[in-house]
């Protein structure tokens, strides 16, 4: 006596591993597929179109709705241009290194370059800057460490640039970013800010040992003095990044 199966001789377990494999797959396709968003296409050395030599096409076009009325933007092809006015030249050919041709910490080049983010301040969830100056906010205040506010600044040579005037917080994170100093008259003019994670706050003085002296008159300044874009940060980032190479010939060197 045979027995009716109402599936009758298809296997269930194979269908069922079949259908992994193929959800598998599109999943790794998907994923691969969105991460080329950025940074694509790629181009060669000399500006040319490179072959990745990929199986997957770009993505189509996708536009992203920001929030707090700041517009929509599109990728992968609406995102912002890549920089081309690089101060660089190439001391070979074939994926020879490319050496800066002038100050790379002013031309952004090197271990000093930025990219163009977007020159308006991030937002925290209620659509309000989120780094701002202490004094402009009564409700924070330096409740355990030292305040180096009134200290002096010295800079990786020992130089005296100026003074600590102000710190810029990090609101919704409660975190000190920046620090502000006025710069003396010897050294430049106005007020520069300074990356908390730069400088070593001592009992007498801040150090930065990232840059000289004469380096921070030409540290790149913000347009507001209550509050800092995303590009303005790149900036002033990469500068002092830049310097733990660049600010000396002899940094230049191999280390041992």
């Amino acid at each position: 006596m045979t027995e009716d199966y109402i599936l009758g001789n298809i296997d269930l377990v194979s269908i069922t591993l079949w259908m992994f494999y193929i959800f598998f797959f599109a999943l790794v396709v998907w994923i691969q597929r969105e991460n080329m968003r950025e940074g694509y296409p790629l181009v060669d050395e000399d500006g040319s179109q490179a072959d990745a030599g990929g199986v997957f096409p770009q993505p189509e076009d996708k536009t992203f709705v920001l929030p707090h009325g700041r517009g929509s933007v599109t990728v992968p092809s609406g995102q912002t241009p890549d920089r081309t006015d690089l101060a660089l030249a190439p001391t070979g050919t074939g994926g020879f290194p490319f050496e800066p041709t002038g100050n790379p910490l002013v031309d952004g080049v090197g271990p000093a370059s930025w990219a163009p983010r977007r020159d308006v301040p991030e937002l925290d969830g209620k659509g309000h800057p989120k780094i701002v100056p202490m004094s402009a906010i009564e409700a924070f205040h330096v409740a355990a460490g030292r305040d180096p506010r009134g200290l002096p600044l010295m800079a990786g040579d020992g130089a005296i640039v100026g003074e600590v005037v102000d710190m810029w917080i990090d609101e919704p994170e409660q975190l000190v970013r920046y620090l502000e100093i006025s710069l003396n008259a010897d050294v430049g003019k106005g007020n520069r800010l300074v990356p908390l994670t730069m400088a070593k706050i001592g009992a007498n003085a801040v150090k930065v040992h990232a840059i000289f002296g004469e380096h921070f008159n030409d540290v790149p300044t913000i347009a507001s003095p209550r509050q800092v874009t995303l590009l303005e940060e790149e900036k002033v980032m990469a500068y002092y990044g830049g310097g733990i190479l660049y600010a000396s010939q002899k940094r230049l060197e191999p280390q041992i």
